[in-house]
């Protein structure tokens, strides 16, 4: 089984996939219930029974969270709740709670459906969030938080949708991106101590629901132990180390239940990196398969696991949201009916998505050729024998962080061969294939692809030559970065201009040569307009070739010429920034 994410500042994590915060919950248009009915129907919630033999009740009833954290605007939620519930989930969970929750809350009563509705803290999420607090020092902002939260508690204390109430979500892991050694170890202490003082607040406007706070696997659960009696039950969020999550639980002779508030397959911190160096990504029966684990791990700890909100009821369509999405861009998975299966819906009429198989380029090619055509195989089965249509797509995220993904048409070979433009932009790319069956169902696969600047005839003179600049980035991020960047060969290294135009960058060659292609290899500060010229003094110049509109990436230009120097001169920025180059490549 994979590490999980440990406390400790050296520990590898990238997070996918940003939680919903409060304010980026949209107003909903639902009809709130008058506050006498909402009273009225509000329930008790309690965690009773005792060490290792405890349950939550509702009412007086035994209630396990079958849950599923909440994806759509509470605005939405009347368009997804009927699904939700005919799922056999009975909770949904938010990292956010103010005055837009309502309609979510009132959706979710009405369909039986309860929320555990979080509180968000900074800096929450893990590694990667902002949001810097000094919980030793910054009175103002938690004075407000313990002033903010319990109003919402007030609001909602009495309304049948709320099953309890969740602080915060991975700031121990995450104040590590703040702090280190021993004063990381005080903001824990005080972050934890606050979540209590938060916990006690609530307790004293709402004493019918728990409270309880999520963090990144167990490394916090020991600062819960010291530092915050007053949570009613703890939270965790786990992936592929869900089911280490008991033995953790037995060791570190802890005294009070939990649930895991996200769980799911592997994520990218869980799983080994693939040839090109990214993390390779499960497969969809593999992704199906980590949430039925998952459930069985939860259950299996009777009397301490009270149940779980897998990770998630989203329709995103990004990077983020093909990973972990049961229905991205609202197309239901093999994930979905794994959940579906798991939390006892009814199953029998469903029809199911198509499984894809054996995705790759054909020819096992290691690299692809950037604006060239190359060939996928990807063969989908269809259980209910629906035909299926197939869309590819691109992702950047391994070269820009980028999260959107971007359809690349595709020609249909048959014989499960799809025909497609490589990205003209060299790096490490993610690929999908979707498989659709036009009754709702998706099944997702991926792949990387490294994508390398087109081949050229001819010999690159200017490979090693000596090279100037009208400036260059002496530091800055991966700087300093010389002109003898752009022509070294190696394309993890580049030239950076200052950010203004024009500028320009030129290599001397030697001798007077003659050329038939230059190809620039562009960072992401491209230039958008820009000539390239050649000189046999370095003073006089004659443009052989013009580019307008340029979009970055790979420019393979046939810009024949002969001189000693060859220059390229931009005049127009296609970014902010300044003008940067990987490679610059003259071929006799």
């Amino acid at each position: 089984m994979s590490r999980p994410r440990t406390l400790t500042p050296s520990t590898r994590v990238r997070r996918l996939t940003a939680p919903v915060t409060a304010g980026l919950l949209a107003v909903g248009a639902l009809t709130a219930l008058p506050a006498q009915q909402a009273h009225a129907a509000g329930s008790v919630v309690e965690v009773t029974g005792g060490q290792a033999d405890w349950q939550l009740t509702v009412d007086g009833s035994p209630y396990q969270v079958k849950g599923l954290t909440w994806g759509p605007s509470p605005a939405d939620a009347e368009r997804y709740m009927p699904d939700l519930a005919s799922m056999g989930v009975n909770t949904v969970r938010t990292w956010g709670t103010d005055a837009s929750s309502r309609p979510l809350l009132d959706s979710a009563a009405a369909h039986g459906v309860k929320v555990i509705a979080g509180f968000w803290l900074q800096p929450g999420g893990g590694p990667g969030s902002g949001g810097c607090v000094d919980y030793l020092t910054d009175t103002a902002y938690k004075d407000e938080m313990l002033a903010e939260f319990p109003r919402w508690v007030q609001e909602y204390k009495d309304h049948p949708g709320v099953l309890m109430w969740n602080v915060g979500n991975e700031s121990v892991l995450g104040l590590q991106n703040c702090y280190g050694g021993d004063d990381l170890e005080r903001q824990r202490d005080a972050y934890t101590t606050f979540v209590n003082d938060v916990a006690k607040k609530i307790h004293a406007v709402d004493p019918n629901h728990p409270v309880t706070s999520t963090d990144a696997w167990v490394g916090a659960w020991p600062y819960y132990q010291k530092n915050a009696p007053d949570l009613d039950l703890y939270a965790v969020n786990a992936y592929d180390a869900v089911c280490d999550v008991r033995s953790a639980w037995e060791q570190g002779g802890y005294t009070k239940p939990y649930i895991v508030t996200e769980s799911g397959p592997p994520g990218e911190w869980e799983v080994p990196d693939d040839a090109n160096g990214v993390p390779e990504e499960p497969t969809d029966q593999a992704k199906a398969e980590g949430y039925t684990d998952a459930w069985n791990c939860v259950t299996g700890h009777r009397g301490v696991a009270l149940g779980a909100t897998l990770f998630h009821y989203g329709t995103e369509y990004d990077f983020g949201g093909i990973w972990f999405n049961l229905l991205p861009a609202g197309q239901k998975r093999l994930s979905y009916y794994a959940v579906k299966r798991a939390y006892g819906g009814d199953t029998s009429g469903d029809n199911t998505p198509p499984v894809v198989s054996g995705f790759g380029v054909e020819g096992g090619a290691g690299q692809v050729q950037a604006g060239k055509d190359l060939v996928l195989t990807a063969r989908a089965t269809d259980p209910d024998g629906d035909p299926v249509t197939y869309e590819v797509l691109a992702n950047s995220n391994y070269i820009d962080q980028g999260k959107q993904l971007t359809t690349l048409p595709a020609t249909d070979l048959g014989g499960g061969r799809l025909q497609v433009t490589a990205p003209d932009r060299p790096g490490v790319w993610k690929l999908y294939v979707k498989a659709t069956d036009g009754k709702g169902n998706v099944g997702v696969e991926t792949l990387s692809a490294r994508v390398v600047p087109p081949a050229v005839d001819g010999t690159d003179v200017a490979l090693g030559k000596p090279a100037t600049a009208s400036s260059f980035q002496p530091s800055y991020g991966d700087c300093p970065c010389p002109a003898a960047n752009a022509v070294d060969g190696d394309p993890d290294t580049r030239w950076a201009s200052d950010w203004s135009d024009p500028q320009w960058i030129q290599v001397d060659l030697g001798t007077r040569t003659a050329f038939r292609h230059v190809q620039l290899y562009w960072e992401a500060s491209y230039a958008r307009d820009y000539t390239v010229q050649t000189s046999d003094d370095g003073q006089s110049w004659q443009t052989v070739a013009t580019v307008t509109d340029g979009n970055g990436g790979v420019d393979t230009l046939d810009a024949a010429g002969t001189g000693r120097y060859v220059r390229v001169n931009g005049t127009a920025r296609g970014t902010g920034y300044g003008y940067s180059l990987y490679e610059f490549g003259v071929f006799s």
